[in-house]
């Protein structure tokens, strides 16, 4: 393999302003994130994130990934159709 010299970085007064812009606009997505989280929090939506409970937690997941799950019916007509017996 060939050995080359290491390149040199320069630090341009461009990329520091589009690092700060950058910064300020996740500071500001955050900032509203929690606003977001307190309002919630006082209906009570807020603390669904914070529970233990594993279906509360799992209720979460899917409305963040947008699965709603069908319950399974349990009669027998359910299962075998409209047959008569």
């Amino acid at each position: 393999m060939l050995r080359r010299k290491p390149t040199r970085l320069e630090l341009k007064l461009d990329d520091i302003e589009e690092f700060e812009s950058i910064r300020k606009d996740l500071e500001n997505r955050k900032k509203q994130k929690e606003d977001v989280e307190v309002v919630g929090g006082s209906d009570g939506e807020g603390t669904i994130g914070l529970s233990s409970d594993p279906k509360s937690r799992e209720q979460m997941i899917n409305d963040r990934i947008g699965y709603k799950p069908q319950p399974k019916p349990n009669n027998r007509s359910s299962q075998f159709g409209s047959f008569e017996f």
